[in-house]
Order: structure tokens, then sequence, then C-alpha cells
């Protein structure tokens, strides 16, 4: 059962003229796997962010840190849900800003030697960032790669975010608070639903306000104003919507 506020705010947000809902990806849509690449969304969940794109004056989309041509293939979205990735940057336009490909190189392969010998720590490399992670790391071997990653980044010119068990290295800008905004702006959406669960969501979240409403999924300190407990729960608030707006739609 979703909390009652929640159930009330979505509720409201469903009669809004312009609806635009949207979900990061990992964590948020899909559960969180070992191997990234073997990451997929819950049906139910990805069944009603496609359906609620075909529901009139509604858009649907998914905001994440994936590179966007892997999370166009792992999302297996149709074409009707906007994509983005590169933790906004990147849209099927192009991306946002110019990538340093010199300085992403390089920083690929300082990243890569911290890995060495290190097992669990892999490196993923993306056109306009790379990630270093440590989920499947011993707790030492992860400290000690992580604190590696960070003394080598004070020579580089990148932007720095720090995820669960990551720190990925951007050598443009991003922002998933600015994806929201050009979304926003291109659908003339009166209000925005978004679903996320770490502290890269949280620049979406800041984004919020009105009719708005943001859902912060699992623990830790957030600026949403609503909580849920997990993928799971997520799928029951985007069916939840769904009915909501088909029902007003209708």
């Amino acid at each position: 059962m979703l909390p009652a506020d929640l159930q009330r705010a979505l509720t409201t947000a469903a009669a809004t003229p312009r609806l635009l809902v949207s979900s990061d990806f990992d964590g948020t849509l899909a559960p969180i796997v070992s191997n990234p690449a073997d990451a997929r969304p819950l049906a139910d969940a990805a069944d009603a962010l496609v359906s609620l794109a075909d529901v009139p004056h509604t858009a649907s989309a998914l905001i994440s840190g994936r590179a966007l041509d892997v999370l166009r293939d792992l999302s297996g979205l149709s074409p009707a849900v906007h994509l983005v990735g590169s933790h906004g940057a990147e849209f099927t336009s192009g991306f946002t800003h110019d990538i340093d490909r010199e300085l992403l190189d390089r920083i690929t392969a300082e990243l890569d030697a911290i890995a060495a010998g290190r097992p669990g720590v892999t490196v993923e490399t993306k056109p306009a960032s790379v990630a270093l992670h440590v989920r499947n790391a011993s707790a030492d071997d992860g400290e000690a790669a992580l604190a590696a990653a960070r003394e080598a980044s004070t020579g580089w010119d990148v932007q720095l975010t720090e995820g669960k068990a990551v720190l990925e290295f951007a050598v443009i800008q991003t922002d998933k608070g600015e994806a929201l905004d050009i979304l926003r702006s291109q659908e003339k959406a009166s209000a925005v639903v978004f679903f996320g669960d770490d502290v890269t969501d949280e620049k979406a979240f800041r984004r919020l306000g009105g009719d708005d409403v943001g859902v912060k999924v699992g623990p830790g300190e957030t600026l949403a104003a609503y909580r849920v407990n997990s993928p799971e729960d997520v799928a029951a608030a985007l069916r939840f919507l769904l009915e909501a707006r088909q029902s007003h739609s209708g």
C-alpha cells in the first residue's frame, strides 16, 4: 500500500493539464544488481511508464547516469518514452556541452591503473565520463580504490559525482535537474513527478515545486517530499498514477 500522502499528491498531479512523469533507472525503475549489465526494469513499472506516454497531454522519461545507448538497450522501452543519459547531459539530439576526449582518455587510464590488482573494482567508460565501481570489491579494496581516485582527481578538471559504491568523473557538466527543466519546457508540463534513489537525483528533486511530486526510493537524506522503500513500490506508484491520469483524461 502506498503512503496516503503520496496517493493524495499523485492524485493531484494526475489532474494537471500537462503532466511529465520521470524516473531514474538503477535502483528506481530497475532493482540494483551486482553486474550492471544485468539490470532490467520491473515489467509493471516499465509498462506503466510506457502507458503513461500514451495518455493525452502526458509525457514520460528516464533520466539516468547510464550512457544513452546503454540505457536504451537495458530499459527496452518504446520510443514514446524520452531517454536522457549521462546524468542528464546526453539527449537523443546529442550532448548539452562539448566533450574533452583527451582528458577522458587520461582519466580512463588512471582509473584502470587504480582498479588493477583490486578484485571487484571495475571501470566503466561512458561517452562523457568514467565511473569507478566498488560494489563487488572487498571493503578494504573498495575504500582504497575510492581514496586513490579522489586523490588523482585533484589534477583533473572534472565534475565528480558520488553515488552508491561508485565515483563518476565527467568531463562535462551533468545535472539531472537541468535535464528535467529541459523536458518540462519541451513538454510544457504544468506538473512533474520524479522518482529517484541516489544522491545524483537530488539535483532533480531540488527543481521541483508547486504541484510537482518528488519521490525518494529507499533510505537516506533527501529533498523529496515523499518516500517509498523499493522499485516494487515505484511500480505500484506508477500504476496508481496511470489509473488516476487515465480516469482524469477519460
